[in-house]
């Protein structure tokens, strides 16, 4: 019996070595240029080690620089535009940060302070603590409007806050109102600091691609500090310079601030935002009826208007969203009139002139702002060019766009549009 179980063991042995002799040590991977060494140690660990590199050093220090500033998989991991945003974001936080410095010095003189960074600190905390909490809770209840155009808001927020730091740069020559003049300023910063904060996630979420949020957060805030240490040094070099003076500063304040403002408009318009808004509604709905094609987030981004984005299109049907139902229906009979023609959906559309005034209920989403849009375009070009009744040419209008919508929201989600939802910045909405 022994003898048997010492032979099992025997072979056993020897199918284990022979088993280890097929299995090999160690690997060697090689891909753009750089091959690995790939180990398995003692206890089942995988070590990897850099056997060559043969790419130029440039390239070396291109890619170290991609891999610490850009999402994972750049630039086929994020949606276009991206490098534009972020080229202008980096520039937008260097001027920033320069002309930051040149206000801490302005403040710090206009108190009669020595620059000193304790008294920097000092001071900032104090005006900190005051108005520009009020400015941050007056801005925090706008948060609605943000969300439906964070373009405009952004650069709102940075117009604000290069006016609360052209206000200290200029509080030396007011000295004696050096509080009311710092408050102020401070005051419209803490405003613009709730705006961008607010608005930094949706402009992230219409890069990300692969459910990449984080990564691009992170990446977006990395090349921020980095551009804000620079910014810094250069703003610290120009207050012992050229901007040592009053004089100096009154010149090289607006250009810094100008640099700015253009920075982050190019910034925005960089940004393929894909949700639904009335602006964005009306593109698509206009370029649709003029030419059949649907816009994508991309095609759209540059055509936005983000200094008036409550405009009403023509193309689109010169709709207007958001007004209340009271101020739309005079009477009964149109509002009994009305959901005869939309018995089942979650818009209602009234002519009010050259106007059409569309109202949503309250639990609306983009679908049904897109579906209500292009009845009220269909039935604008319809009344151009016949003298039809209203209430003929809504229903006539009503049909077609029940014959190609499927078509419209295919084509829509694919193109990327988000249809979930739509934000129309706390637009007055009914009930029944």
């Amino acid at each position: 019996m022994d003898c048997i179980l010492d032979r099992l063991k025997g072979r056993k042995r020897k199918e284990q070595q022979r088993e280890e002799l097929r299995r090999p040590d160690f690997w060697v991977e090689t891909s753009d240029s750089v091959s690995h060494l790939c180990r398995f140690d003692a206890d089942g660990h995988l070590s990897v080690k850099v056997l060559t590199d043969s790419r130029p050093v440039v390239q070396r220090v291109v890619e170290s620089f991609l891999n610490k500033f850009f999402p994972l998989g750049y630039p086929y991991s994020v949606n276009e535009g991206y490098l534009t945003y972020t080229q202008f974001r980096a520039l937008q936080h260097f001027s920033s940060a320069a002309l930051s410095v040149l206000s801490t010095q302005s403040l710090l003189f206009a108190a009669g302070l020595r620059p000193t960074p304790a008294q920097a600190t000092a001071v900032s905390w104090i005006l900190k603590d005051g108005m520009q909490h009020a400015g941050k809770l007056i801005c925090s209840s706008m948060g609605a409007r943000m969300d439906a155009e964070p373009k405009s808001w952004r650069i709102l927020a940075d117009v604000l806050y290069d006016l609360g730091t052209g206000l200290e740069v200029l509080s030396p020559l007011c000295p004696n109102l050096f509080l009311e003049v710092a408050g102020l300023g401070n005051f419209a910063k803490g405003m613009a600091v709730v705006a961008a904060r607010a608005t930094r996630l949706p402009i992230y979420s219409s890069f990300a691609k692969e459910g990449n949020l984080s990564d691009l957060f992170a990446k977006g805030e990395a090349i921020s500090t980095l551009f804000n240490v620079v910014g810094m040094g250069v703003g610290i070099q120009l207050a012992s310079t050229v901007c040592s003076s009053l004089q100096g500063k009154l010149l090289v304040a607006p250009l810094l601030s100008a640099i700015h403002i253009y920075s982050v408009t190019e910034e925005m318009r960089a940004a393929p935002v894909n949700t639904l808004n009335p602006q964005r509604t009306a593109m698509i709905v206009a370029n649709f009826v003029k030419t059949g094609r649907i816009s994508s987030p991309a095609d759209l981004r540059y055509r936005e208007n983000l200094l008036f984005p409550d405009r009403i299109i023509e193309e689109a049907g010169n709709v207007k969203v958001g007004l209340p139902l009271r101020n739309v229906m005079q009477n009964f009979s149109k509002l009994k009139e009305l959901k005869e023609i939309f018995p089942d959906e979650k818009f209602l559309i009234s002519h009010k002139g050259k106007k059409t005034c569309m109202i949503l209920e309250h639990n609306a989403t983009g679908e049904d702002a897109l579906r209500g849009w292009l009845v009220a375009a269909f039935a604008a070009a319809d009344l151009e060019k016949s003298n039809t009744q209203s209430q003929t040419v809504m229903m006539s209008a009503y049909a077609k766009m029940e014959t190609i919508f499927p078509m419209l929201l295919s084509e829509l989600k694919t193109r990327g549009w988000h249809t979930d939802q739509f934000l129309d910045g706390n637009g007055c909405r009914f009930s029944f």
